[in-house]
């Protein structure tokens, strides 16, 4: 089985990588930016021509949320345009998709956790190009799975873990919002939890979540990092309206994912061990 995955340099590509070394009898094709650039829809059907996949891990994407906001055609052609390209390439030829999209799809207003069935309502350009991916999938009429995750950190790549641990050792104080919340997503679970679906005889297409277990917010995560860390920070809780960015954020977008478990028998771990799992590699 020859498996191609984008996005190799991100946190979810390179968590892909150390896991791909215990398959040994298959093939992984890892393709980043410079292999397979997504705003450039020939070369992104020229490659999955050469390649001829069997299975397409979709986990490249234009990820910088605020910025998108300024570049919404740029980021249309990578999170929507390019997937559409995957998604009827993989139709045509009667491959595999899965996809990794987000829970900013969501409008964020939700009070209980959200299922895949909730209605999509997006309020920034990264996660509407997101969801137009989405439904470029769904129509296309590939054998797809979708993938929403949220709040994605690694011991690769810029993320807010590692953000927070180098704010706390240069600062005496600092201030993190308390009214968004949701559940961290450990990139390298996702990425187990990618191949468990990949070798399970139990595919199904469709849309899951997929983030660790548990409610905390963006303080509360703060506060566990630090904790664990052992810094002598001290973080103020504020109020989104205190931190206004470009791009609007959910306030609530905590993931149910009790279809991904029940489907695919995948383990999805408690928020804080995988953080301490996290730190112990970091190191």
């Amino acid at each position: 089985m020859k498996i191609l995955v984008t996005g190799a340099g991100g946190q979810l590509g390179s968590e892909l990588k150390d896991l791909a070394a215990q398959y040994s009898t298959d093939s992984f094709v890892f393709v980043d930016r410079d292999e397979m650039p997504l705003d450039k829809l020939d070369r992104v059907r020229t490659v999955l021509a050469d390649v001829q996949p069997d299975i397409i891990i979709s986990g490249g994407a234009y990820t910088a949320v605020d910025r998108a906001e300024s570049e919404p055609d740029l980021v249309d052609v990578i999170n929507h345009l390019a997937v559409e390209a995957m998604a009827q390439w993989a139709n045509a030829n009667d491959r595999k998709l899965i996809h990794i999209s987000t829970d900013y799809v969501f409008q964020g207003t939700s009070a209980a956790p959200l299922k895949e069935d909730e209605p999509t309502h997006p309020i920034n350009v990264y996660g509407l190009t997101k969801q137009k991916g989405e439904v470029a999938i769904t129509d296309s009429g590939a054998d797809a799975v979708i993938i929403r995750t949220a709040w994605v950190y690694s011991a690769y790549g810029a993320n807010f873990v590692k953000t927070m641990i180098r704010l706390m050792g240069e600062r005496e104080e600092i201030s993190v919002i308390a009214d968004q919340v949701g559940s961290p997503t450990y990139a390298h679970d996702l990425a187990k939890a990618i191949l468990d679906i990949i070798y399970t005889d139990k595919w199904q297409a469709g849309i899951y979540h997929f983030s660790n277990e548990g409610e905390i917010s963006w303080y509360d995560f703060a506060v566990a990092i630090r904790d664990l860390k052992g810094l002598n920070c001290k973080i103020n809780a504020i109020p989104t309206a205190q931190y206004p960015t470009p791009a609007k954020r959910p306030k609530f977008s905590l993931l149910d994912k009790t279809k991904i478990k029940a489907q695919f028998g995948v383990a999805v771990p408690e928020w804080k061990e995988s953080l301490k799992r996290m730190l112990e590699k970091l190191g």
